[in-house]
């Protein structure tokens, strides 16, 4: 079961000089579907002003799949894969039609604005968080090498 999904175009401004969407705005996808995943979770704008607390990403991992073309409608599902008392664990998984193209994985930790320092998550966001957990993809926990 996907947290949830985004949407958008692929626009003109982030086609690079291949011709394709270039590597910085998967990420920027990526990022705004983190933005939904938070809002889903309690963790949106009203819960940032009034906690002085957000989910600060510290860890990301992100998988080139395909060439995505201009216009293409992108479809990002998020899955919560681990939930833990100060941090979440998302797998994206980024969709043309039904065609995988890229996945990130990302580690995020909830943070007091105030200090800089990790704090609990709320408790209805990490019962949230654990009631969609779901067995990690098997790219989750992937290294680089060669």
């Amino acid at each position: 079961m996907s947290l949830t999904t985004y949407e958008t175009p692929v626009l003109e401004d982030w086609i690079d000089y291949n011709g394709h969407l270039t590597e910085g705005y998967y990420v920027l996808v990526f990022g705004f579907a983190t933005d939904a995943a938070m809002d889903a979770l309690g963790l949106g704008p009203d819960y940032r002003q009034e906690s002085g607390c957000s989910l600060y990403t510290v860890e990301a991992h992100v998988r080139y799949l395909q060439e995505v073309a201009q216009g293409a409608r992108l479809r990002v599902r998020t899955h919560v894969v681990g939930v833990a008392q100060k941090k979440l664990h998302l797998a994206h998984e980024m969709f043309v039609g039904d065609e995988l193209v890229a996945t990130e994985e990302i580690l995020g930790i909830h943070v007091s604005q105030a200090d800089g320092r990790a704090t609990v998550l709320p408790e209805a966001t990490a019962a949230s968080a654990a009631e969609r957990r779901i067995s990690p993809p098997v790219w989750v926990g992937r290294a680089v090498r060669i």
